[in-house]
């Protein structure tokens, strides 16, 4: 299940490696060889492993690539390969689904933003974020006509990149095209969960009714694989079309959505 390792690895980007995971793995080489070897200057580990001299030189400096850098964070936090019957999986996909319905994901630093809706309040939110033990805070609040978002303070920029590797877009989402793959791979509870939050951030509340819509600007095929995701959850009736998702009023009470 994402986020792995190399996925990770290759949300960067890199001048002289075109797969960023081989630069991982070189640097690993690196170490590995300079902890076997510890008399060996750069060019005899350079010559080992047939690489630069002046690209060992700077690994063995303690210089630290940044995709080995968001490895170890993530390796930390425990975001990486998790068992999808874990709690760690479980928080990753409820905060896919914030991100993907009230959020966004910028493109320049991969930073995760989710913004309070009618039905999520900003302390949600924060918990989310917190259940994947990253910490956050209030942005734009003190600012009129900008909506307030829910940052991290830390380490934002790698969950970020976990979460595109688990299928969320950066920048603008209007090309999604399907729901990630992952939500499918995590047990049925969570996936509830999941839509769950989707609806409760999307769903149009209508006063004189308690049946809920969610109009998206997406491709259709996302729209058909979202109902393919509430109908897999919910024994109710959901119907969709290419401009959106009707959920029936006993839909929406089987969701426990108010």
């Amino acid at each position: 299940m994402q986020p792995t390792p190399q996925a990770l690895a290759r949300t960067y980007s890199d001048r002289v490696y075109p797969n960023p995971w081989e630069k991982v793995l070189d640097y690993r080489r690196v170490l590995d060889y300079a902890a076997a070897h510890p008399n060996a200057g750069r060019v005899r580990v350079g010559n080992a492993l047939n690489l630069p001299a002046e690209r060992v030189r700077g690994w063995l400096n303690d210089g630290i690539p940044d995709p080995v850098r968001a490895i170890d964070t993530a390796i930390d936090h425990g975001w990486l390969d998790p068992d999808p019957d874990s709690e760690v999986a479980a928080a990753l996909v409820d905060l896919l689904a914030h991100g993907l319905a009230g959020g966004s994901i910028t493109a320049r630093n991969y930073v995760p933003a989710v913004t309070a809706g009618e039905r999520v309040d900003s302390a949600e939110i924060r918990d989310a974020f917190e259940r994947v033990g990253v910490e956050t805070i209030r942005r734009n609040a003190d600012l009129p006509g900008r909506a307030t978002e829910i940052v991290p303070t830390c380490d934002g920029t790698v969950l970020g990149r976990c979460l595109v590797t688990m299928g969320a877009p950066t920048g603008v989402k209007t090309t999604l095209d399907q729901v990630p793959a992952v939500v499918w791979d995590v047990p049925r509870p969570v996936r509830r969960s999941f839509v769950r939050i989707y609806v409760r951030h999307r769903g149009l509340n209508y006063k004189e009714k308690s049946t809920t819509r969610i109009q998206v600007n997406r491709p259709s095929s996302f729209i058909k694989d979202l109902r393919a995701v509430l109908a897999d959850v919910l024994d109710e009736r959901v119907t969709a079309s290419d401009a959106g998702i009707t959920i029936s009023a006993d839909a929406v009470r089987e969701l426990g959505v108010e």
